[in-house]
């Protein structure tokens, strides 16, 4: 049995959603890029490569993450190339994608031989938290003028408008999208491809899959466009665990299960946004799962079980592989979870581990 805390991989699990993404794919002509900023455990990349058509980044390291170990093809996207990042990151990409038009034209020369795009904002968006939303008041996030835009349409190739967060409304992105296509429509006529970015919960329970294929065909054909999609958490949702296991009970008025793991450390999403990690929910004895860190706050969340916990139970941590492992740091040096893959025969394989000498090179 291997040691914990680790992250599993469930590979039966990411095959449904690579599943839900071929129906997509196939009937709306659009392609799907991993975003590597939720996911990018490349051991797992074979397979999802036979599913999807490259991948998208957000700075040089996951571009040419991208590039090496997915292949196919890959956009680099980046809030702000430096000087010394363009000459490499046109080096591993297909499209570049600038986020405004002063970045576009200062790297004009270097991105002359691949093809341009420019990050879009179109000032609304699905998100419901302040950190998350693109188009919060004076984001930074693209250009929103389209008169500005209109002077350099000639320069670029396509768009990126990823102005979803987690949204499993499809009337909402069917509202959006008509409202996209309503204000924007003289700039889409003048490009060949369109991404709409990640945040679409398509691989959700109940969602009309089929529905949102029609609709993102009916967007391309209407313009002339190739449609990409860039589903990071969608691609992986439900597919992984983190293992952990109880190492202190205690009761301070709440009966409390310490673990030996942390959520600033191993799930910093859960910290970040104030959310309660995904717990068993069955039985009548009740407890806080927390973690091991110093940080007074760092609890996992409520949990319910049939039976009294004790030291050395093992407890799974659902759905925990979008924005974990691309986050996971040395905070409190607590050990950082290994990564393993169960494989659709049942088998589970260790495929990393970190140690001591992981936690001191990462210093100086």
């Amino acid at each position: 049995m291997l040691q914990t805390p680790f992250y599993l991989i469930d590979k039966a699990k990411l095959l449904h959603n690579m599943a839900v993404i071929d129906r997509l794919r196939d009937g709306s002509g659009a392609k799907a890029l991993l975003a590597l900023k939720c996911f990018a455990t490349w051991s797992v990349f074979d397979l999802m490569r036979e599913h999807m058509d490259g991948t998208t980044s957000s700075s040089l390291y996951e571009l040419r993450l991208g590039r090496e170990k997915f292949g196919k093809e890959t956009h680099a996207y980046s809030v702000a190339w430096a000087d010394h990042e363009i000459a490499e990151a046109v080096g591993h990409a297909d499209k570049i994608i600038f986020n405004s038009i002063g970045q576009m034209e200062r790297f004009a020369g270097p991105s002359a031989a691949i093809q341009r795009g420019l990050r879009l904002n179109p000032r609304f968006s699905t998100s419901g938290f302040d950190l998350a939303d693109p188009a919060r008041p004076f984001s930074r996030l693209g250009e929103w003028d389209a008169s500005k835009i209109m002077q350099v349409i000639d320069r670029i190739s396509g768009f990126m408008i990823h102005y979803n967060c987690e949204n499993a409304d499809f009337d909402l992105f069917d509202r959006q999208l008509t409202r996209i296509e309503t204000e924007f429509a003289r700039l889409l006529d003048r490009v060949s491809w369109v991404s709409l970015g990640g945040g679409i919960h398509f691989t959700g329970p109940g969602y009309p899959v089929d529905d949102l294929a029609a609709r993102l065909k009916a967007f391309s054909e209407r313009f002339g466009v190739q449609v990409y999609l860039e589903p990071g958490e969608a691609a992986v949702t439900n597919s992984t665990t983190l293992e952990v296991t109880v190492l202190d009970i205690l009761d301070n008025g709440k009966a409390l299960a310490i673990v030996d793991s942390s959520i600033e450390a191993h799930m910093l999403d859960l910290l970040i946004y104030r959310q309660e990690a995904k717990l068993p929910q069955r039985g009548d004895h009740a407890y806080q799962i927390c973690g091991k860190s110093c940080l007074a706050g760092d609890i996992f969340g409520a949990a319910r079980f049939e039976a009294p916990l004790a030291v050395g139970d093992r407890i799974s941590v659902a759905d925990a592989a979008g924005y974990t492992m691309v986050k996971k740091n040395w905070f409190n040096g607590v050990a950082m979870p290994s990564i393993a893959i169960r494989e659709p025969d049942g088998t589970i394989r260790l495929v990393r581990e970190f140690g001591y000498q992981d936690y001191a090179v990462s210093l100086s």
